[in-house]
């Protein structure tokens, strides 16, 4: 197969090639667990910098003790960041889970939005937060950029942008809107298991034979066999 030399060639392979890797919908790959766009919402605003699993030790709590947007809303400061210390932050994200939980019951008659207009609105919701709610939550188009999501697709060269709107709006122009929010997340999966960092597995990449940055010659025999799927 010719090596894809554009970014849209390019972005259309790795779609492909990591929706073998990583297959599911949006809502399959998301790693934050949930059953309601609400819960979602509150989920995505606790992981901020920690992880999913930390999160989804917390949660099940908070849903029990605050169940609707009202009940959050009138949480008890100080019982708020009991329950979410651990993840990390826990009085600003308190601040957010109350103040997002009242906008929700007051604006939204307790609804989440859907309208990326109206998610941004809502305290603790920038536009990351807002695509992944739209993505995950109800199946809309949404690219959340997370700072995976940004090293990766500079990497493959779609972008040559750092600012997050930006990319966003570079990736979203080559690939169908359909696709969107699960490209984001399976780039954020191989982003967290293969493309690390500080130590990326070239050798062991579906995407090495035509990403732009990869650490093996293009010739190299050493390269995973595309079609082969990762074990976990």
């Amino acid at each position: 197969m010719a090596r894809p030399r554009t970014p849209k060639g390019r972005a259309r392979e790795a779609a492909t090639r990591l929706a073998e890797e990583y297959p599911g919908s949006a809502q399959d790959l998301c790693e934050l667990n949930f059953t309601t766009p609400f819960q979602l919402l509150v989920a995505t605003v606790l992981s901020a910098q920690t992880t999913d699993d930390r999160v989804n030790m917390v949660t099940p709590a908070v849903f029990a003790r605050y169940p609707s947007p009202a009940d959050l809303g009138h949480a008890d400061p100080e019982e708020l960041e009991t329950i979410i210390h651990s993840t990390g932050f826990f009085r600003s994200k308190a601040r957010s889970l109350i103040g997002l939980g009242t906008a929700l019951d007051e604006r939204f008659g307790g609804e989440v939005p859907q309208a990326i207009e109206d998610l941004v609105t809502v305290p603790g919701v920038g536009r990351k937060t807002a695509n992944v709610i739209r993505s995950v939550g109800f199946d809309l188009p949404g690219l959340p950029v997370d700072t995976h999501v940004t090293r990766l697709t500079r990497l493959l060269g779609l972008t040559e942008a750092s600012d997050p709107v930006r990319i966003e709006a570079d990736v979203c122009r080559l690939l169908p809107s359909s696709e969107w929010g699960a490209f984001s997340l399976r780039l954020i999966l191989h982003g967290r298991r293969v493309c690390i960092a500080r130590r990326p597995r070239c050798f062991d990449c579906v995407l090495a034979d035509f990403c732009p940055s990869s650490l093996i010659p293009v010739k190299s025999q050493g390269i995973r066999n595309p079609s082969s799927r990762r074990s976990g």
